[in-house]
């Protein structure tokens, strides 16, 4: 009994030796046949909101953060110097007009005298009404242009969410002046969240477009998400060859024994995400890529 109980035991220590071996020669062909790296990162299309007229913050009705869908008030720049200009402009339109009427009226008559009697006004009188009643048009043209312009930057003091996402980087409070075309704040896009896997160079001839691919965040080791290879860097920045003295280029020496592979980014399109994974700007992922036969 003593003998069978060792035997056993023996076995069992086989089975569970043998068991781990062929755990860790499945795991390591994985590794080996599927190109993996853990040197990846979220990122998503970060749109910089520009106001497009210069004005003081009067409105700020979000906070930083928050998740706001296309068409949410940001902030609101100070209407009125906008409305002064439109009805300034009006005014001055409205102005114009009266004084175009006039011209018509002038011009008008002068020609009447003139297919009745040639020599009663001179060439010189007729073309000045001709050319007072054009210029009068043309200014009319022209002031029309200028209160839709007005009109338009009345409407820029206003400025919306152009995608769903989040706010971020709000440095700037009621009464800071907004400048045009200058960045004020940042909008990440929501439905633009990808994963850029940095491979090693000595890799990418085992990705191929439209392989499978697992992406693990850190913040969620127990929670991986499909993805597939959307797409293969063509390039990088690389650290030598800068001009030096003389513009010469400066080239950095090389050990030969070490020969560090270059990593090249691979754009990896998430399929649907769990509900409970937020995806967030610059999250650390790791990237394994499925290859066709292991793709189930």
């Amino acid at each position: 009994m003593k003998y069978f109980k060792l035997i056993v035991k023996i076995i069992f220590s086989l089975l569970l030796f043998g068991s781990a071996l062929y755990f860790g020669y499945n795991k390591y062909q994985d590794y080996f046949s599927n190109p993996w790296t853990r040197d990846g990162q979220v990122r998503a299309q970060v749109i910089q909101i520009s106001p497009r007229v210069s004005g003081t913050v009067v409105s700020i009705p979000i906070i930083d953060n928050q998740f706001v869908k296309k068409g949410t008030l940001l902030f609101t720049i100070d209407p009125e110097p906008f409305e002064i200009k439109v009805a300034q402009t009006k005014a001055e339109l409205k102005r114009e007009k009266a004084i175009l009427r006039g011209n018509k009226i002038e011009y008008e008559r002068v020609k009447k005298i003139v297919k009745k009697d040639k020599g009663a006004v001179s060439q010189k009188d007729l073309i000045r009404h001709e050319v007072n009643y054009h210029k009068s048009l043309a200014k009319i043209d022209s002031l029309k242009e200028q209160l839709n312009t007005a009109k338009l930057n009345l409407t820029f003091t206003k400025v919306y969410a152009s995608v769903d996402g989040y706010v971020s980087n709000i440095n700037f409070q009621v009464g800071s002046q907004a400048v045009a075309n200058q960045p004020i704040l940042a909008l990440v896009d929501s439905s633009s969240f990808w994963v850029f896997g940095f491979f090693r160079e000595s890799m990418l001839g085992d990705i191929n477009i439209n392989d499978k691919a697992k992406v693990t965040l850190m913040a969620y080791p127990n929670k991986p998400i499909d993805g597939i290879v959307e797409s293969i860097g063509w390039g990088i920045a690389t650290t030598d060859g800068n001009p030096g003295n003389n513009l010469l280029p400066s080239i950095k020496p090389v050990f030969q024994w070490i020969r560090l592979a270059q990593r090249v980014p691979v754009h990896i399109k998430l399929s649907k995400r769990p509900k409970d994974v937020a995806l967030r700007f610059g999250l650390t992922a790791s990237v394994k890529i499925l290859h066709k036969e292991n793709n189930k």
